[in-house]
């Protein structure tokens, strides 16, 4: 379905072009029709599926339309990551109409804070916020909602992964009740239903490639203990000279800060990334991953969703993320746009039993592999398995077999 099928109005279909967008993507094709006709709506869809058009579109053709004065449309995410990348496109697609956009997040110094507050009195027509920054505003009298015509949320699962429930209701109590209001979440769970039947009025929902790593995507999986992990990655990166442009995730900000040093011990071009950073050192880190200026990028999950950078080659996952869904959303940072890309997973014996969960959500058994034999004999599959059981049983993890004495 082409862009020139919606009924947008010619400014839209203007912005539209010149953004070289031409076919629609599944999921705005089913959702931008029933935005435009006025429906609350949930939309179930992953990472890099064009869901941020879907709904920013049809938005801005209903506020280019409207005479109304003050904040218009109020767009909620989890990270300022995704915040600053919500804002990029409205942005762009705002270019030939009057709409103006302004991200609200944490981490700005106080010039930052009198343009928000500028912004959520009546100075902008559109404002994305995290739920925490936009609390703040809110404790302080001054924000004027009175307006709203438009509630978006984005990253909806995430966002109550986070513990952002209490927030979000808060948020909401202060705006018109009657209103358009939409969700859209990479999950379904029951969490989210509950937050929908909270919010929505009789919405209609539309489903689009729910949890499934995107086709483009080389998947490999290695076995491997935790201390062989750095080895191996240094291992699988000397052997990937032709990727310019890599993410490895781990669980926590010690194994990121170690593994970046190791790296760069290495020589390779590596910067770290998580929510210790000061914003405007995250804000340098991405930009100098996007421009190519650094290579491969470490990050906790605060990079898993939200982040829209294009060309990457090769994700790596350090650790398997605790949440079947995430394993979708990291590889989902490659491969975008029907290109091609590849992601490794390295297994540990407490990785095993949330991969098991992962080939059960993706509904495909993955071949693992061992280490090079200079890293050592890695963990099988069934030992693995071993490990958990005895580990559940009795309270202890079976000692790996390349550190138990031969008797």
């Amino acid at each position: 379905m082409k862009f020139t099928e919606f009924e947008l109005n010619d400014t839209l279909l203007d912005a539209v072009y010149y953004a070289n967008f031409d076919e629609a993507t599944e999921i705005q094709a089913k959702a931008i029709p029933l935005i435009l006709n006025g429906h609350d709506l949930i939309g179930c869809a992953q990472t890099g599926t064009g869901k941020t058009a879907a709904f920013v579109l049809p938005m801005l053709n209903q506020l280019s339309e409207s005479n109304t004065v003050g904040v218009k449309a109020l767009i909620l995410c989890p990270t300022r990551e995704l915040a600053i990348q919500i804002d990029r496109q409205v942005q762009g697609l705002a270019y030939f109409t009057n709409a103006v956009c302004k991200a609200v997040y944490g981490g700005g110094d106080g010039v930052a804070w009198d343009q928000e507050r500028e912004a959520l009195e009546g100075g902008a027509d559109v404002i994305i916020a995290t739920p925490g920054r936009l609390i703040s505003h809110l404790e302080r009298g001054y924000v004027k909602f009175e307006t709203i015509q438009h509630l978006i949320l984005d990253e909806a699962d995430r966002m109550l992964d986070i513990g952002f429930f209490d927030d979000i209701i808060k948020i909401i109590k202060t705006i018109p009740a009657e209103r358009q209001s939409l969700m859209f979440s990479a999950t379904m769970a029951p969490k989210i239903r509950k937050l929908a039947n909270e919010i929505l009025k009789e919405p209609l929902e539309v489903s689009v490639a729910v949890s499934k790593p995107a086709e483009g995507v080389l998947q490999e999986v290695y076995m491997a203990h935790e201390e062989q992990k750095i080895p191996l990655v240094k291992h699988l990166l000397s052997d990937k000279l032709e990727f310019n442009s890599i993410i490895v995730f781990c669980s926590t900000k010690k194994k990121v800060s170690q593994l970046t040093r190791k790296l760069q011990k290495n020589r390779l071009n590596a910067q770290a990334i998580s929510s210790d950073f000061e914003q405007k050192e995250r804000e340098q880190t991405i930009s100098d991953f996007r421009s190519g200026r650094t290579r491969i990028l470490i990050a906790t999950d605060v990079m898993s969703r939200g982040i829209d950078i294009k060309g990457i080659d090769l994700v790596i996952n350090f650790d398997v993320p605790t949440d079947a869904e995430d394993y979708v959303h990291r590889i989902g940072r490659t491969a975008r746009a029907n290109t091609k890309g590849m992601a490794i997973t390295l297994i540990s014996e407490d990785d095993m039993y949330r991969f098991k969960k992962i080939e059960r959500l993706i509904e495909r058994k993955l071949d693992k592999k061992q280490p090079p034999a200079s890293i050592g004999v890695g963990p099988s599959w069934t030992e693995a398995r071993q490990a958990k059981t005895s580990k559940k049983r009795f309270g202890f993890k079976k000692k790996p077999s390349h550190f138990r004495k031969s008797t």
